[in-house]
């Protein structure tokens, strides 16, 4: 009675691919595991998630800085 029927279940479902997979592809170009996003769906942990990216050393800039002190080192 009280329990969710398919079409419930099928719009969390939805809801659900709706949010995540838009996250699991910024977390994937910023260089972060596109796991991370899972992390949205945990209530106080997805407030949390919004400003780790924000805040954290992305790897891929980290990786941009390390390939630019590659090429514009000494010179044999």
């Amino acid at each position: 009675m009280f329990g969710l029927g398919l079409q419930e279940l099928l719009l969390l479902v939805i809801i659900g691919l709706l949010v995540i997979l838009p996250y699991w592809k910024i977390f994937s170009k910023a260089g972060f595991s596109g796991w991370l996003s899972l992390t949205l769906l945990v209530p106080i942990l997805n407030l949390i998630m919004l400003f780790y990216p924000a805040f954290a050393e992305w790897p891929v800039h980290r990786e941009l800085r390390r390939l630019q002190q590659l090429s514009t080192g000494p010179v044999a």
